[in-house]
């Protein structure tokens, strides 16, 4: 049996969320998808509200205090992302953003992710098509095809067991079989292969 591990990150505000019930919902459903394709996942959920203030400070001095440093390398070494969001005026949240503003660069280069989000209404669900997907794109990752939405409607009645729960299903799936596709991630230590001093010296 192969041996992946998936990151789910919430940027949930409130305790309880909703938008960390998504996040677990969905890490089950990938979960139990990559169990039929003789996978083991690791999950570890990550909550971006126990590193606003460290966010905050990275984004002003531009150095990760030691638990936001792991957080990123967490994500970097990580085969698969989950990534939801609470909508807030049309678009991800601040807290959200922020997070993948201070992850490096190519840390996402070919990792495969899902998108989630919830929000009020069923009115927002747009934001993941014109908002998230296009910033996922942007770093390279694979997005899956099929995103989630839970509005507020969705959670305490049928249709958690019906459209959502499907939907929920059917991403974690097509998460899975992405995995299935790649050999385990790698993260190249920068300090591996460091410049020669000559070449520093000669301002190469």
């Amino acid at each position: 049996m192969k041996q992946r591990n998936l990151v789910a990150i919430s940027a949930g505000l409130s305790q309880p969320s909703s938008t960390r019930l998504l996040a677990d919902r969905l890490a089950a459903a990938t979960h139990r998808a990559a169990e039929q394709h003789d996978t083991r996942l690791d999950v570890a959920v990550i909550e971006l509200r126990d590193h606003a203030h460290d966010l905050m400070n990275h984004l002003l001095t531009g150095f990760p205090s030691a638990g936001l440093r792991q957080t990123l390398d967490r994500v970097a070494a990580a085969d698969a992302l989950i990534a939801v969001t609470p909508i807030f005026n049309a678009s991800y949240s601040g807290l959200f953003k922020s997070f993948f503003d201070v992850l490096d660069d190519t840390a996402l280069t070919d990792k495969p992710v899902l998108v989630g989000a919830t929000g009020g209404t069923a009115r927002h669900s747009l934001a993941l098509e014109h908002a998230l997907r296009p910033m996922f794109v942007y770093l390279h990752a694979v997005v899956v095809p099929t995103s989630v939405f839970a509005a507020s409607e969705d959670w305490g009645t049928d249709s958690v067991q019906g459209g959502l729960a499907n939907r929920i299903n059917r991403a974690g799936a097509e998460l899975a079989r992405q995995l299935d596709l790649r050999e385990p991630a790698t993260v190249t230590d920068p300090y591996d292969s460091p410049t020669p001093f000559e070449r520093l010296l000669a301002g190469d």
